[in-house]
């Protein structure tokens, strides 16, 4: 602990936060906090918040945000670096390195809470959301500028005690930073709501006014009223969970589609009705433009043998139907990247709540089994082909999110 806190004394030293004095403690910026400095008193919340992709978000710790980020604006190490399409500066810092953003900063490894991208200063310094959607003939504010922001107050959903009084490391200056310096104030308005959500998950448009993301309308034209929240920060053990899974987590892919079959067989093959629901309050997939969701079927024979499948290599060639997704195009139809797209030239991504039935001719006799797989991919094909070499295994592999099988 003694080694930890000189560690900690020259630390703050260098930043300017104490001076020689241990009592001359000077209170950072809020969204200069490192994470570690509220995980002193938050110690289970900063463990699940450590694992979770808002944890992983910015270019310094996403590779798929940063082969992305790279291709788009340059390297995240680097000061002054602008968004190449744009010209300005680079938009996807605001939502996945908003500390940063704050500052007008791109250099990520300048500080600490630049490169921790969503990280606990980044949502509990938000004091209300404003909104996206700015005046006529101005471009959204999406990320941090779509909040009023607190220098002087953490803000939470019940404020600093919920019930009980806060403890902390006796003696610990980064406690004594966190806690006793930046008093904590209830903000259920926004924490309570949607609201903290939508700075970075409400919509977004590219430079060229396409919208490449658009989660809030999505879940708007659904008509329900949970919160975001309600999934993806649930209560467990009498706390809100801050693992905040996501389309990066099989579990939660899972939980969001139902996948049923039915068929009829004759003599020379017959059909097979495949419906897929969404129980999802926004389209699957939702987000980031660039994820896929694929339909594989296939009949089996009595020893396990494919007598017939709906696709054998490219399923957008072979079998449209089957994949769903939103298709992004350039100003002569052919496939575009988010940032350079010109239009949106299809959108087969199952809307909230939707329940959809894909019909198939088997025109081969011998099945006697048929096996429904939908697969969820991060990535579209083109791109992992683009960015393959430096993007990890995961990243480039499909994950199964059903499969069912009927006797046929």
């Amino acid at each position: 602990m003694k080694i930890f806190l000189l560690g900690l004394f020259f630390w703050g030293l260098s930043l300017g936060w104490v001076g020689t004095g241990m009592a001359e403690i000077k209170k950072p910026p809020l969204h200069h906090l490192p994470a570690a400095a509220c995980g002193e008193c938050h110690k289970e919340l900063y463990q699940q918040w450590a694992g979770s992709m808002h944890a992983q978000s910015s270019a310094l710790k996403d590779p798929i945000h940063k082969a992305l980020y790279m291709d788009q604006v340059g390297d995240p190490t680097l000061e002054g670096v602008k968004h190449k399409v744009s010209g300005g500066y680079p938009p996807c810092l605001k939502c996945h390195a908003p500390n940063a953003a704050r500052d007008g900063k791109t250099k990520l490894d300048a500080m600490e809470s630049y490169g921790e991208g969503v990280s606990c200063v980044s949502c509990h310094t938000m004091a209300r959301f404003q909104g996206v959607q700015g005046k006529e003939g101005e471009p959204l504010k999406v990320g941090i500028d779509a909040y009023a922001v607190s220098d002087t107050h953490l803000q939470g959903p019940n404020g600093a005690f919920a019930g009980k009084k806060m403890t902390h490391s006796p003696g610990s200056a980064v406690g004594e930073l966190a806690v006793n310096s930046f008093p904590h104030q209830a903000n259920g308005q926004l924490f309570k709501t949607s609201d903290i959500c939508l700075g970075c998950h409400d919509k977004n448009i590219n430079p060229f006014g396409v919208p490449v993301c658009a989660t809030g309308p999505e879940f708007v034209q659904s008509g329900n009223t949970v919160t975001c929240q309600s999934c993806h920060m649930p209560t467990i053990n009498g706390f809100t969970d801050h693992s905040m899974a996501g389309g990066h987590n099989p579990a939660m892919l899972k939980r969001g589609i139902l996948v049923t079959m039915t068929g009829e067989k004759t003599a020379r093959g017959g059909k097979i009705h495949v419906t897929l629901k969404n129980l999802l309050a926004h389209n699957y997939p939702t987000g980031a433009p660039f994820r896929m969701m694929v339909l594989r079927l296939t009949v089996l024979d009595a020893k396990g043998g494919e007598v017939w499948k709906n696709y054998n290599a490219n399923p957008m060639e072979e079998d449209a139907k089957a994949v769903l997704m939103l298709r992004l195009v350039d100003e002569n139809d052919k496939p575009a990247a988010s940032p350079n797209a010109k239009k949106i030239k299809g959108d087969s991504r199952l809307k909230p709540g939707e329940s959809r039935t894909l019909d198939y001719e088997i025109p081969v006799a011998g099945g006697v089994k048929v096996r429904a797989e939908l697969s969820y991919s991060l990535l579209l094909p083109p791109i992992v082909k683009q960015f393959d070499a430096v993007l990890p295994p995961e990243a480039k592999q499909p994950v199964l999110v059903s499969r069912t099988e009927i006797d046929w």
